[in-house]
């Protein structure tokens, strides 16, 4: 077992950026936080063989999927399959927070 608080993980930037709450083995997930006119990363980028969930727990952002802009509003959640080159932009006037989760689903690993 692992627990962690996110308030005891800064963000690469300090006060927004990323940050991880779990690395590994099975799963990488965490927290990402743009302050207005931030970008997730410089340049979009993807995953070779994993997918990867982006939901947008606060305020309103850019969902970036292959060029394509889409809006992302508070609650929405975007599937990013492999290979689909994605970023992520807040244009809008406050913060905005979104969890990302990256791994693999495993049902037979289920214990009832």
């Amino acid at each position: 077992m692992k627990i962690v608080n996110e308030n005891d993980i800064e963000y690469r930037k300090g006060s927004s950026g990323v940050k991880y709450l779990m690395r590994g083995p099975s799963i990488d997930w965490g927290v990402i936080r743009l302050l207005p006119g931030e970008k997730m990363a410089d340049k979009p980028h993807g995953h070779e063989s994993i997918d990867e969930t982006f939901y947008f727990v606060e305020g309103e952002g850019i969902m970036v999927i292959n060029g394509k802009d889409y809006a992302a509003s508070e609650g929405s959640a975007f599937l990013i399959e492999p290979r689909e080159m994605h970023n992520i932009r807040n244009e809008s006037s406050s913060p905005i927070k979104v969890v990302f989760i990256k791994g693999e689903y495993r049902p037979d690993d289920k214990i009832e």
